[in-house]
């Protein structure tokens, strides 16, 4: 993430995991409005081509939600207040000195070449697959949510770089990572410079993103499925009787679904209603967005998906694109536009080679820092022998983190960025415990990505303010445990395990060839049960709540951020900025004030990771497999974890992925 330019921000008022079921469905978020989309091209003379003289400031958007004392959270679902509507987020341009001016002319004449760009470049990102929450380093495949703001940043104020030709293609990511980047495309149309996009596949998600951009062109052969969205639940229970294996799981909560693909084989009334909700949650949000971005009533945008939306000539004849065109096409109308007089192609400058262009290159660099620690993935307490670097969030390692951002000085305050479904219980409090440590030394906001959800929750809850995204899946305050009893499976196999033992509960966990006594049992529920209460009653502390009125938003239940924040659980809706725009106010700096904000750890290529590229390259090991193996060597003991709910088409998944994921599942199960 790019460290804020001049940040001018309205004064901020405080408002107030065991895996299973492959949660499945397609959506968007925050509300912005913008013109539709022009009918046809626009003309070289339209072009703008902003003064280097005149930089935009990224500015933040404010939370309009009221104080904590102002506005007491309902605790009851159906007693719940309206969630917030983000305010539009204002954007100033200002004239640069003569001094600065020089200083970023000078720096760009000595930069390397790896961060030279030629004057008049088109900056062309293609946005598709999976996102990290994370950093990447030049040998890390996958494309890095931090970075790819950063470059709409950076872009808004090189003068070297006249606009930015957008790709967008199928997204595997949630709805949180989504309104981060439309957020920022929004923001650099206010630069005064282009934003083109091509989108050759469209379904609701890539729609989402792709009509924050000025323009929208899509081949005459596109690939449109805007139908509406899904949920999915699989179940494994009846599967697994007729191998002879019986889950024996314990989950605390009656929303909690962690374990249910294993232990039902249909889905819940409760969870029923949890997915339901936030099934309405997302799509309502996208039927808003759509409607406000044409100026149409929700209506007629329910009605238009409704007919069956798979021909894109339908959307350009509703002026949903600008006009059908190939890539080619594109690149010579922006080559035309920019003023490009030569017969080459386009001058374009690609995402990868653009990250690595300096922040300090542009006078970007400077000011009071704010430290950032990223929080991605599931959450163990120590690193696993088959552990990939930078795999999920291990406890230790980010405990050393907090430890050294907690005793160095010239950090003024601390974003958490959390983007983590949980995991094993023991190390999300240990973290817990190191975060409230380090907000009593200095402003501390957790920011929340896709999903901060059981363990993810627990983290966010030690900071004293937390900011979401409206979509963005919380609280899962919840815990699940679980064991297999696999005696039909050894009787068909003839297979025998016999155990020796001391203690009467001494094989609870080791006797998986027979089902626990009815006293282990109980004892089996007792544990579980116990770590919910510790759960649930840190997190009444940590959010000023009454443990009566905690018990009835937690449960394990889902929410969205929107939801999140009416019952209490956050404190703001918004994106990384509405968490910086906060921890600007805590550490008394001045409006006016530029801020550095600095990556701690920030990525290194290592062998481990070269030789896991190449390898993964050269032999097709699919990254889900070798997660799996990861969990199996990891979990163990109480998980505070949600299940994998993935904000994707399953259709876009191939069959690998889909059967990896399954088998994922299953064998995380094996402690």
């Amino acid at each position: 993430m790019a460290r804020l330019l001049v940040l001018r921000a309205a004064p901020y008022r405080h408002s107030s995991h065991l895996c299973a079921a492959t949660l499945l469905v397609l959506s968007p978020s925050q509300h912005r409005h913008f013109a539709s989309f022009p009918s046809s091209p626009p003309t070289a003379a339209r072009r703008i081509l902003p003064s280097p003289l005149r930089v935009p400031i990224r500015a933040v958007e404010s939370s309009p939600g009221p104080t904590k004392e102002e506005k007491e959270p309902s605790p009851a679902a159906d007693e719940a207040q309206e969630p917030p509507t983000p305010a539009a987020s204002a954007f100033d341009v200002e004239e640069l000195g003569w001094g600065n001016q020089l200083a970023v002319k000078l720096r760009m004449l000595v930069a390397p070449p790896w961060q030279r760009v030629r004057k008049g470049s088109v900056l062309n990102m293609k946005l598709r697959g999976e996102i990290s929450d994370q950093l990447k380093t030049r040998f890390s495949s996958g494309l890095s949510l931090p970075q790819i703001c950063e470059n709409f940043v950076k872009a808004a104020y090189d003068p070297r770089i006249s606009g930015i030709y957008l790709h967008i293609e199928p997204l595997r990511c949630g709805w949180g990572k989504v309104d981060e980047i439309r957020r920022h495309i929004v923001d650099f149309k206010k630069s005064g410079k282009f934003v083109v996009g091509y989108m050759p596949v469209c379904g609701e998600k890539e729609y989402y993103l792709a009509c924050a951009c000025g323009e929208l062109y899509a081949p005459p052969s596109a690939y449109v499925a805007l139908f509406g969205l899904t949920v999915q639940q699989t179940f494994l229970r009846g599967v697994l009787e007729k191998v002879g294996i019986e889950p024996e799981i314990q989950r605390i909560g009656k929303y909690k679904s962690a374990g249910d693909q294993l232990a039902r084989k249909s889905m819940s009334n409760e969870v029923r209603e949890m997915l339901a909700t936030l099934l309405d949650n997302i799509y309502g949000n996208w039927l808003d967005m759509i409607s406000s971005t044409h100026g149409k009533k929700r209506e007629e945008i329910e009605e238009f998906i409704n007919s069956g939306v798979y021909q894109v000539a339908r959307l350009k004849e509703e002026g949903w694109i600008t006009d059908l065109m190939y890539d080619d096409e594109v690149m010579a109308m922006l080559k035309e536009r920019v003023g490009q007089k030569d017969k080459k192609s386009l001058r374009t400058v690609d995402y990868s080679k653009y990250s690595r262009v300096s922040k300090r290159t542009l006078g970007l660099q400077g000011g009071e820092q704010i430290a950032i620690i990223r929080a991605s993935g599931s959450i163990t307490r120590t690193r696993s022998p088959l552990s990939a670097p930078s795999s999920g969030i291990i406890a230790e390692q980010l405990i050393e983190k907090i430890r050294t951002v907690r005793e160095s000085e010239k950090y003024k305050a601390v974003i958490l960025r959390i983007d983590s479904p949980g995991g094993d219980a023991l190390a999300s409090d240990l973290m817990w415990r190191e975060i409230r440590l380090l907000a009593n030394s200095k402003p501390v906001v957790a920011s929340m990505s896709d999903v901060a959800a059981s363990g993810g929750y627990y983290m966010a809850m030690a900071a004293p303010v937390i900011v979401a995204e409206k979509l963005t899946l919380t609280g899962s305050i919840g815990v699940v445990t679980g064991k297999f009893c696999l005696q039909k499976l050894y009787e068909r196999i003839d297979f025998n395990k016999e155990i020796l033992s001391k203690g009467r509960y001494a094989e609870l966990s080791a006797a998986d060839q027979r089902p626990l006594r009815p006293d282990e049992a109980e004892l089996f529920e007792k544990s579980a049960q116990n770590a919910y209460v510790l759960f649930r009653d840190k997190a009444a502390m940590s959010r000023s709540m009454s443990v009566d009125k905690m018990e009835i938003v937690a449960q394990g239940r889902v929410w969205s951020g929107q939801d999140a924040f009416s019952r209490g659980l956050v404190d703001s809706v918004g994106g990384l900025s509405q968490a910086l725009a906060i921890a600007k106010q805590k550490a008394n700096i001045p409006k006016d004030k530029k801020i550095q904000l600095v990556e701690i750890s920030k990525p290194s290529p290592t062998l481990p990771e070269l030789l896991s590229g190449i390898g993964s390259s050269l032999l097709g090991v699919d990254r889900a497999v070798k997660g799996a193996l990861q969990d199996v060597s990891s979990l163990s003991g109480v998980q505070a974890r949600m299940d994998g709910i993935l904000f994707e088409n399953l259709g876009e998944m191939s069959g690998a992925n889909q059967l990896s994921m399954l088998i994922k599942d299953i064998i995380s199960y094996f402690d």
